[in-house]
């Protein structure tokens, strides 16, 4: 079976196709040398459920990816991490069987780019999550691009539009392109070609991981 997992790990500008033929095993033996047999098993669960949906419609693939993430258990950074904030990478997320919403986004963002989703078509949103009456994160997905998206969380396992989630108000939102000011249903303007700081650091790591 050709291998594609490590495609979820590499930076947006590197070749993703060539980094998995290249980088694989190295990843794979680092997951079970760091974290052990059941991180092991986690991410081939997930190379696994990435080779099946590779040719499926983009919904399924985004309810399989939803779904696999959110059986991952819920920590806050503190419990988990000993930290205030810390964006998990996805080896980390998969190797400590742990996160929480921030790394719940991450691991779904590079799995859909991993299936060939276009970073111009997701946006990692910022939210107050209002019946909890806190910041939270939720991937957004945009169909066309002056769609509503559809919204990928951890809180409600249902994948539906923005505006069939009334308890999500939008701050702002990034992906690899650039940071965004949020407008009703999670639109937003582009703010030049900054960057979040967490996702600069985030992405350094994992470039650092191989």
């Amino acid at each position: 079976m050709f291998r594609i997992l490590s495609s979820i790990f590499v930076l947006l500008f590197v070749n993703a196709s060539q980094s998995a033929l290249l980088i694989n095993e190295k990843l794979m033996n680092f997951v079970r040398i760091e974290y052990g047999v059941k991180a092991f098993n986690r991410a081939t669960s997930l190379e696994m459920l990435l080779a099946s949906t590779n040719y499926e419609p983009i919904d399924d693939q985004l309810y399989e990816i939803n779904n696999f993430f959110n059986e991952i258990p819920y920590y806050t950074d503190k419990e988990h991490w000993g930290q205030s904030d810390y964006w998990a990478t996805p080896v980390e997320m998969l190797g400590t069987n742990g996160g929480d919403c921030e790394d719940y986004v991450i691991a779904k963002y590079f799995s859909l780019r991993a299936l060939g989703i276009p970073d111009s078509k997701m946006r990692m949103m910022f939210v107050t999550a209002l019946r909890q009456n806190q910041a939270h994160m939720v991937l957004a997905y945009y169909p066309e691009p002056n769609a509503i998206p559809l919204i990928l969380d951890n809180i409600n396992p249902r994948i539906l539009p923005a505006n069939k989630r009334p308890d999500l108000r939008p701050v702002y939102s990034f992906n690899g392109e650039g940071l965004y000011k949020a407008k009703a249903e999670g639109r937003g303007t582009k703010l030049g070609n900054s960057r979040h700081k967490m996702w600069d650091d985030l992405t350094s790591r994992i470039e650092r991981e191989f």
